[in-house]
């Protein structure tokens, strides 16, 4: 369910922010989209998962700029308008997940793998797995503050 929340979140920050489209307009529409797909994975998309995705949305909108900020700084020999947009959104929100949510690190870096991997190009889940590692590893040594992940 959090993989097809995800990817819900994603499309819908996608058409927002390359798109221009308002967003929470882009939310209701990413969700109509997605309601009628078959989902390769039998992940379903239900009110929970709906929540979730609203909640990614509007926490990365909170945190944006921070967000934004920490990534630049761990992506390496890239700039954001270098990036693919496909890749570049995936790393917004999972990036903002990582650092502002008690999701842990792992299931999370491979679902968005994953969601790369599916609406990206060839090399996107290995770009994507790469910038959310050295991520992780930035938490991990102290360099970036993150919400605490223990239950």
């Amino acid at each position: 369910m959090r993989r097809r929340a995800r990817e819900l979140a994603m499309r819908a920050l996608f058409a927002h922010t390359q798109g221009g489209v308002d967003l929470e307009e882009a939310f209701r529409h990413a969700l109509e989209e997605m309601d009628g797909e078959d989902d390769p994975y039998g992940d379903p998309l239900d009110q929970e998962g709906v929540a979730f995705a609203h909640g990614l949305l509007l926490g990365y909108g909170a945190h944006r700029e921070e967000v934004d900020r920490i990534l630049q700084e761990t992506v390496e020999g890239w700039d954001f308008a270098q990036m693919s947009k496909t890749d570049l959104t995936v790393l917004r929100l999972a990036a903002y997940e990582m650092l502002y949510e008690p999701t842990p690190f792992a299931p999370l870096i491979e679902v968005a793998v994953k969601i790369a991997n599916r609406y990206g190009g060839e090399r996107s889940g290995a770009f994507v797995n790469g910038v959310l590692g050295r991520l992780y590893r930035r938490i991990q040594e102290g360099e970036v503050k993150a919400m605490s992940k223990e239950g």
